[in-house]
């Protein structure tokens, strides 16, 4: 490649998506004292891009924008310009963000910023094209009316931008207001339900027309509440609702069928046409739907499902020392010589594409069907592509086709007089073949950044699924990758995690200048993946650490005054706002899962004053759960694991016993939301035995593995058949 006629700061930083503007004409800082000290001094106005690698609209604007000489210049000569990945730093994406959400009503990325020299934002916006058009103005035009207000107006546009900071930091407080108990949970379910039922798509599932995303808190809180309310209508719905949103998921070209793994959203109604990013977040959380899913239908398909995430992470998301990368680009180049890379390239079929690699004759068939006439009556394909031009705006699709399974295999098979059970088998080999072709073609661009918070959805993704499963590789690869963000993203000197890591030279792995210390998220997505790996593995290790982590996040993070946790620590000048998240969206918000978190850990400890906080955190969002529930699914269903008091489930046995294992076996194949399992191995000098007294008293029956069920730490009558403990935790 040829040398690059620009480079600048960003070229020592770690992050892949700041590398990636290393060469940009545009003179660029990374968020630190160095851009503010000169922001500062200069008295000049910072302009704040933030983006993340895998944004196709934040490549847009590279593109056009900041590799382009002028734009460049105009941008160097009048503002201090820095670089965020929102990935890195999500307390600086957040502060800005709320800014930009409140004042143009909406969002998203890449987000540009324009801030005072002491931070204070005063114009924002997303994505700019360089010039002006007939709707929207250029970003060069913005450049330089905002340059030039700030030499004719300085002191207005300052004075403007203290008030706009007041009121954002009015409008995003939340805190108990009086009433300090939390909201029914009976109420705020019932509700949550309705808002759900209510934006319900009855043909294609999913709560949205489009664009439509997998949102699996929408889905957890569904199992949860048909959980509650088995033999009713209103539960029957539930369960309908989200299997059927998994299964139309899964049939759906958003489910790469041949690369495996779930894309991050579909663009229309029918979770055909996805924007074709994978996000790491989003297998965490859908291995662990899919086998719960799993666990309550008994359907294999669901199984099936999970395993296909899995292969896909642990193939194309792993790194060799155990951590789980962050994602995989959208954007690639169709062939090896190809100028400029195209949003899907890497995923898409020409019809004669398929018909070259499988031509052959299938026997058993209608005269002169080929594997390929199957293969693409199965999977959608038309001649002509099968992606309409309105999902396609930059035409990059055209003539291609994205994946989709619009027949069940009964109707397949019938079409070719095929008999059914022979269907599985073709339709596997065509997928290997494609497989195959598709591994010539270059591959997108990787993310190999490493985030304790995503790693710990992940974790728990590998944990839920082993134990559901019964798949023990699974519960090993969720106990490397622990090991790992011990080892890469945890101090063990100030007891503190921290947020990210890297792939760096020769694969090792590699920590900035400065690590980034961790966020609330990274905290409580941990401690939730340590609590899963412990019910999956019964190792204590695990459980220690979880405690000892929640211990630092009430330390770090916690609101004595207004109740609940910020998002960010306190005592970073350069933070305006310390923000508590309220919305459980693609990811759940940190305070929704600490409150069940909480509850764990009250439960493995005795420690009764996590239990207050958690009824601390529902009664400071007790206003929006009882209104709104909807934008915070997970934390509806965490009301109720509070309300309805988690069981402790305690087996009473040798760990390597095949008794007690089969006991096991029995709590790991049964849905049961409100519970912790926990493994009584009768060493009372252990680190249980010391947390909680209670089970020195609890005994194995005849000498036989033996469970109790205890709420409160008072426990049932002990039981030693699986069937009768299967009995206990199905109501």
């Amino acid at each position: 490649p040829s040398v690059p006629r620009h480079t600048n700061r960003l070229i020592n930083e770690k992050s892949p998506y700041l590398l990636q503007h290393a060469h940009n004409p545009v003179d660029w800082y990374p968020w630190g004292q160095e851009a503010f000290d000169r922001a500062k001094r200069e008295n000049k106005l910072i302009f704040l891009s933030v983006g993340y690698s895998t944004c196709h609209w934040c490549h847009v604007m590279e593109e056009e924008s900041f590799k382009n000489k002028e734009i460049g210049e105009i941008m160097n000569k009048n503002f201090v310009c820095i670089k965020v990945d929102r990935e890195e730093r999500p307390d600086v994406d957040k502060v800005y963000m709320t800014f930009v959400q409140a004042t143009s009503g909406g969002g998203g990325w890449p987000m540009s910023v324009w801030l005072t020299p002491d931070l204070k934002p005063f114009v924002g916006g997303t994505y700019f094209p360089p010039e002006d058009g007939v709707h929207r103005v250029g970003f060069r035009t913005v450049l330089l009316r905002i340059a030039e207000q700030w030499k004719e107006n300085k002191d207005a546009l300052l004075e403007n931008s203290q008030k706009i900071l007041e009121a954002l930091r009015h409008v995003s407080e939340i805190c108990v207001r009086g009433q300090e108990s939390p909201p029914p949970s009976k109420e705020v379910m019932a509700t949550c339900f309705q808002q759900l039922s209510n934006s319900y798509d009855e043909d294609y599932g999913g709560f949205s027309k489009s664009p439509k995303f997998p949102t699996p808190v929408n889905l957890n809180f569904l199992f949860m509440y048909w959980a509650l309310h088995r033999t009713t209508p209103e539960g029957a719905r539930a369960l309908q609702m989200a299997l059927h949103t998994l299964k139309m998921m899964a049939h759906g070209g958003i489910h790469d069928h041949i690369g495996q793994g779930f894309h991050r959203y579909s663009t229309d109604q029918h979770w055909h046409v996805p924007h074709f990013e994978k996000m790491l977040y989003d297998q965490g959380q859908l291995a662990a739907t899919y086998s719960r899913a799993f666990q309550i239908s008994g359907n294999e398909f669901f199984a099936d499902v999970t395993q296909d995430i899995l292969l896909y992470v642990s193939r194309d998301l792993s790194d060799q020392a155990g951590g789980f990368y962050s994602a995989e680009d959208a954007d690639s180049y169709p062939t090896a010589a190809s100028r400029e890379k195209r949003e899907g390239a890497f995923c898409v079929w020409a019809a004669e594409e398929i018909r070259a690699l499988l031509p052959d004759p299938v026997e058993g068939a209608t005269e002169g069907t080929t594997l390929g006439d199957v293969f693409m009556h199965h999977y959608g394909v038309k001649e002509t592509g099968n992606v309409s031009p309105m999902k396609d705006p930059h035409q990059e699709l055209k003539g291609k086709n994205v994946l989709i399974v619009q027949c069940s295999p009964e109707l397949t098979a019938a079409r070719f007089g095929l008999e059914p059970g022979r269907l599985g088998a073709l339709l596997q080999e065509g997928r290997r073949r494609l497989a195959g072709a598709r591994a010539q073609r270059p591959r997108p661009h990787l993310d190999t950044k490493m985030l304790a918070a995503w790693n710990g959805l992940m974790i728990s993704g590998f944990a839920q699924a082993g134990a559901a499963l019964a798949q023990h590789e699974y519960v090993s690869r969720a106990a490397q990758a622990a090991a790992f963000l011990r080892r890469h993203l945890f101090d063990p000197a100030s007891g503190r995690l921290l947020r990210s890591c890297y792939r760096g030279k020769d694969n090792a792995v590699e920590q900035s200048a400065v690590p980034i210390q961790g966020f609330l998220e990274d905290y409580v997505f941990v401690i939730q993946a340590l609590f899963d790996l412990y019910e999956a593995s019964l190792e204590q290790g695990w459980l220690e650490w979880a405690l000892q982590l929640q211990h630092m996040q009430d330390k770090l993070f916690w609101d004595p005054k207004g109740f609940a946790y910020f998002s960010s620590e306190a005592g970073d000048p350069s933070l305006l706002l310390r923000l508590k998240g309220d919305q459980d969206g693609a990811e759940p918000t940190a305070n929704s899962v600490t409150v069940t978190n909480l509850l764990r850990a009250a439960s493995y400890s005795g420690h009764m004053e996590w239990v207050e906080k958690a009824g601390q955190i529902l009664a400071a969002f007790s206003e929006r759960l009882q209104k709104i529930p909807i934008t915070l699914p997970e934390m509806a269903r965490a009301t109720a694991v509070f309300h309805h008091t988690l069981k402790q489930v305690v087996i009473c046995g040798d760990p390597q016993g095949e008794d007690t294992k089969e006991m096991l076996r029995c709590v790991h194949s049964i849905f049961s939301p409100n519970k912790v399992l926990m493994l009584a191995d009768g060493d009372s000098s252990g680190f249980l035995y010391r947390q909680l007294p209670f089970l020195a008293s609890l005994e194995r029956k005849d000498g036989k593995a033996t469970a109790y069920v205890c709420s409160n730490f008072a426990c049932s009558l002990p039981v030693t058949s699986p069937q009768e403990l299967r009995g206990m935790l199905c109501p």
